[in-house]
């Protein structure tokens, strides 16, 4: 089925250094935009991640410290992928937990100012699980026919994403609207107000944590009762786009400065 889309959707997929979203870092990037006249453009970049590619990773993706050490880093590319996602919608296998929020880390880091909340996201591997629980692979050969060759390279597992989403709306016309916002709603777990889910909203559309002594509390409420709660996640092992929206919240009431 042809996607119905009122914006470029671009389907992309992220090799890295490991599934830590906090510290590791990006080595290839697979994107390919289809635009809403069924137009598609596809780019692959390697990416030197200023740091050793830990042999378990390597052993995924099948590349290693040699193949990126003359590669751009994320730095240098940055701007250039903020302009080719720019007005897009995302979509991903497994991306709303982990492709989103690393990219998210990747542009704060090269400090390139990009709003990502600001686009749609379509969770495939979502998608996929609360239908019938399997992994991309198996994804690929269920709803597609066909086996997933060269599984573990950014640009294999991308086309096999937007190979299987388009299934999908073949295989569930019942279930599935041909409809990003419809989909990006479909495909998200919880309503996160971080990549990372550690604030999300609760039922009243108020901000809360979602982890620790303070989970389901409000996020203001704490800050203003435990003024060192901020300072803690601000010092500790925490995504950079998590402390900015803490920031963010925290400034948002008068009265409250740094």
């Amino acid at each position: 089925m042809k996607l119905n889309l009122k914006n470029p959707l671009v389907f992309f997929d992220l090799e890295t250094t490991g599934t830590n979203i906090n510290s590791d870092r990006i080595v290839e990037i697979c994107y390919l935009k289809v635009y809403p006249n069924g137009n598609e453009e596809a780019k692959t970049l390697r990416i030197n991640p200023e740091m050793h590619i830990p042999e378990q990773a390597s052993a995924v993706h099948g590349i290693y410290d040699d193949d990126v050490k003359d590669c751009p880093t994320f730095k240098d590319v940055a701007k250039k992928i903020a302009v080719d996602i720019e007005g897009c919608d995302l979509a991903g296998f497994n991306s709303n937990r982990f492709d989103i929020p690393v990219l998210a880390e990747e542009f704060l880091r090269a400090g390139v100012d990009i709003d990502l909340m600001k686009h749609k996201f379509v969770d495939v591997q979502v998608i996929y699980h609360k239908l019938e629980q399997r992994t991309l692979s198996a994804a690929y050969k269920f709803y597609c026919g066909k086996n997933l060759e060269d599984a573990h390279t950014a640009e294999a597992d991308t086309r096999a994403t937007y190979e299987v989403l388009k299934a999908q709306l073949d295989k569930y016309p019942d279930v599935l609207e041909n409809d990003v916002t419809f989909l990006s709603q479909y495909s998200n777990f919880t309503k996160n107000v971080d990549f990372a889910g550690r604030i999300v909203y609760n039922e009243q559309g108020v901000e809360v944590f979602n982890f620790g002594k303070y989970k389901g509390m409000p996020v203001l409420e704490v800050l203003q009762r435990d003024p060192g709660y901020y300072s803690w996640i601000l010092q500790g092992d925490f995504t950079l786009n998590t402390k900015n929206v803490l920031t963010k919240i925290r400034l948002r009431t008068t009265g409250m400065t740094r």
